[in-house]
């Protein structure tokens, strides 16, 4: 007198679904549809939606942005020249739309610009170069 269920038998999608998922770990269900579609399995998106639910395919969500743990201890204020410098790049344009750069060396203790280099072509090379020259001049003082 009870209800027997006349739905069919889902082994054969069921083992193709997982055969799916081992081989593209990353797609989710409506993929796996549109892929089964091609393959000439016909199948309602709601009812692959209860299958793949049922085997446990989710796909697991990606993590977020790591973001820092705890507090962040303050930055230490130098306590003489040349101990700590700031390196910053500017750029801008000029009427012949030609852009340069301009590094900037600035002393952090005595906020004093060390070093200026205007070029439209600054290499790493350059940079380095210049660099060099003013940790040069900062040990003869």
């Amino acid at each position: 007198m009870r209800y027997r269920s006349v739905r069919p038998d889902d082994l054969t999608i069921r083992d193709r679904l997982r055969e799916m998922t081992a081989e593209r770990r990353r797609f989710g269900y409506r993929r796996l549809h549109i892929l089964l579609n091609q393959e000439g399995i016909r199948l309602n998106h709601k009812k692959l939606r209860r299958l793949y639910r049922e085997e446990r395919l989710q796909v697991r969500r990606r993590g977020g942005r790591k973001r820092a743990l705890g507090t962040r201890a303050p930055m230490t204020m130098p306590k003489g020249p040349n101990q700590r410098w700031l390196l910053d790049f500017l750029s801008d344009t000029l009427t012949d739309s030609r852009r340069f750069r301009i590094p900037a060396v600035v002393d952090d203790f005595i906020r004093e610009c060390l070093c200026l280099v205007a070029d439209t072509s600054l290499s790493g090379i350059r940079v380095v170069r210049e660099l060099g020259r003013l940790i040069a001049r900062a040990e003869q003082r």
